[in-house]
């Protein structure tokens, strides 16, 4: 009980949210401070897109471990971290969209848009991220209050579907280099979270069903 309480008074301290994001964001201070500094290896631009990428797949498993997190810890302040996650999982998506769209494609959007169709692992990602949209736009309690609860949850269910295709993206990016460690890293971690879910799922059938 002692442990749990001071779990919840960290997650409660005002500045657990500006470290958590300091903590998330400070690849990014390294990604640009090595391109200032040129020793982001021999393909800078590769370096950039790939980290970036990581970033996103690590924010947005983050953000689906949050539930499981306050259920296994008993620490329900824990939740209080999921908007700033999916908003970082956002972010870094955006950051790995500029750096795909500016440094391999020279911003040009018809080279990008005939790159998306031709390329099934970025247009899967593309995907993603348009998916990923409405559920930054409607992260605000604003939103909540104007849609109502049961659609705003509904809606920001989309985030499981996110997952499989940033899941599916990574594994056709690292396909072509027959680099698949990080992806079943990545993998079994989403596995282990859905299959959480479909747990959780399947007892409030149940409970309903007995009940």
């Amino acid at each position: 009980m002692a442990l749990q309480q001071r779990w919840a008074a960290a997650c409660l301290h005002p500045a657990a949210k500006p470290v958590l994001a300091g903590v998330l964001l400070m690849p990014l201070a390294a990604l640009l401070w090595g391109a200032v500094q040129d020793t982001l290896g021999a393909n800078p631009a590769e370096t950039l897109i790939r980290n970036s990428g990581e970033m996103t797949l690590r924010c947005l498993l983050l953000t689906l471990a949050v539930t499981p997190l306050r259920e296994w810890t008993g620490v329900a302040a824990v939740a209080r971290f999921r908007r700033l996650l999916g908003l970082l999982t956002f972010t870094w998506a955006c950051l790995h969209l500029l750096a795909y769209s500016w440094l391999d494609m020279g911003l040009y959007l018809g080279d990008i848009l005939v790159d998306v169709v031709k390329r099934p692992f970025i247009l899967v990602g593309s995907l993603a991220l348009l998916l990923m949209l409405p559920l930054a736009m409607t992260s605000l309690n604003a939103a909540i209050k104007r849609m109502g609860a049961a659609r705003w949850k509904a809606l920001h269910r989309l985030i499981y579907a996110v997952a499989l295709l940033a899941i599916l993206h990574f594994f056709w990016m690292r396909a072509g280099k027959q680099n698949f460690g990080d992806v079943a890293v990545y993998g079994a971690v989403l596995a282990a979270l859905l299959a959480w879910r479909l747990r959780r799922l399947w007892g409030r059938w149940v409970s309903r069903a007995e009940g």
